[in-house]
């Protein structure tokens, strides 16, 4: 980050803060269309930052919504109807009903299960609307269905008047970092839609394959990106399934353009061990990965210095707990108080996984970075009031 971007958000805002670049989110979508098989279209799987929907409607061609939250945030962000998929192992009875009878053009739904394909078909012939829906095959986790509930649901699609079988989902995790993997997930997929061609006629319109792309988060981890991008290509290239694919992405898009801000409020030496006391913590920032701390993020500390003669320093969080550990054993050159550390690559997850209501601590400002200038989004909120008992008159 520039310095006098630094600079001008510790000018005018209080650490800890969160700041997402959206110059450098679209430059990674730009990035992963160039180097993807023009094949694929993406989706965002908002869960990995929900601030950032609005800035990209018209940079994906779809995105995942899992709650009915995300679905009020893609509401108030106007994204596209047509451009939302509802997911999620719970879809609540009552919020499904005021999705079809409220908006109609929502563009698919996903089934997880036997209950949902019997919600949805219910509420289509309820309402007399066509419901795109995507069937989801697990990965032997409580997501999905298995591959006979998916043969039994085909084989009685006739049955299902108002949906719409489009095709298949698949999701079996993040940060995969190999090709291997992902190829025989491929394989996989592309062997169980054409089961589904020969033994019941059924051609997939499309397949949306949650593909779990790593982001490698601390120092010493970087890899070959544009090659690894390019092998699983040519693995979907390859396949015999020749419908539309459309892979979902969350944390690959996202990572990369959040910053954490968080200042040194007070630092000491306990026992020979050096420790610096930050305004920030684990309730802000969670890093996919870090083990006991000990894992080194991308990070850099205002203001800049040399790094000769460096001192190990504990990095520790605000929290009245001994777990408030952000990294053991950091070599800073004169450390100060005062001191400002900018995560980098926390644009996914870290703002919503943290323990933010333990201790009844604020949760920080969330800012924009667009050409230069700073957008605040979200204030500063006091969580205190969600963690006190109110006493209402019933």
């Amino acid at each position: 980050m520039k310095q006098e971007i630094i600079e001008n958000i510790l000018k005018n805002h209080e650490t800890p803060i969160y700041v997402f670049d959206i110059d450098k989110l679209k430059q990674r979508i730009k990035f992963l269309r160039e180097n993807l098989t023009k094949r694929l279209e993406l989706c965002y799987a908002i869960k990995a930052n929900t601030f950032i929907v609005k800035e990209i409607n018209d940079d994906v061609d779809r995105f995942e919504v899992c709650s009915p939250g995300e679905y009020s945030i893609c509401e108030e962000s106007e994204i596209t109807p047509e451009k939302i998929v509802i997911s999620g192992v719970y879809k609540t009875p009552s919020v499904i009903e005021h999705m079809i009878t409220t908006n109609p053009k929502i563009g698919r739904y996903t089934v997880e299960s036997q209950e949902q394909l019997k919600l949805l078909d219910e509420l289509s012939k309820k309402y007399n609307v066509k419901l795109n829906v995507l069937l989801r095959l697990t990965s032997g986790n409580q997501f999905g269905i298995n591959e006979e509930d998916i043969e039994e649901a085909i084989a009685k699609k006739d049955s299902y008047t108002n949906l719409i079988f489009e095709g298949i989902q698949y999701f079996s995790g993040t940060q995969k970092r190999t090709n291997k993997r992902l190829q025989k997930e491929i394989d996989y997929l592309d062997e169980f839609l054409a089961r589904l061609e020969e033994k019941y006629g059924f051609i997939s319109k499309e397949l949306e394959f949650g593909t779990g792309f790593p982001v490698h988060y601390f120092q010493g981890e970087e890899f070959d990106e544009v090659e690894f991008l390019k092998e699983f290509s040519n693995g979907i290239d390859n396949m015999k399934y020749s419908g539309k694919i459309v892979i979902e992405l969350g944390r690959s898009i996202a990572a990369s353009c959040g910053y954490y801000l968080t200042k040194v409020v007070d630092k000491k030496t306990n026992k020979c061990q050096n420790y610096a006391i930050l305004d920030g913590g684990i309730h802000h920032l969670v890093y996919y990965g870090q083990t006991m701390a000990m894992k080194f993020p991308h990070l850099e500390i205002y203001p800049s210095r040399d790094n000769k003669s460096t001192q190990e320093w504990n990095l520790m969080g605000s929290l009245c707990t001994v777990n408030d550990i952000i990294i053991k054993q950091y070599p800073v050159s004169n450390l100060q108080v005062g001191d400002v550390f900018i995560f980098k690559n926390t644009g996914a997850y870290c703002m919503t996984e943290g323990i933010s209501l333990f201790l009844s601590r604020e949760l920080p400002e969330v800012a924009l970075l667009k050409v230069g200038e700073l957008k605040l989004v979200r204030k500063a909120y006091k969580t205190y009031s969600l963690n006190q008992a109110n006493y209402y008159i019933n």
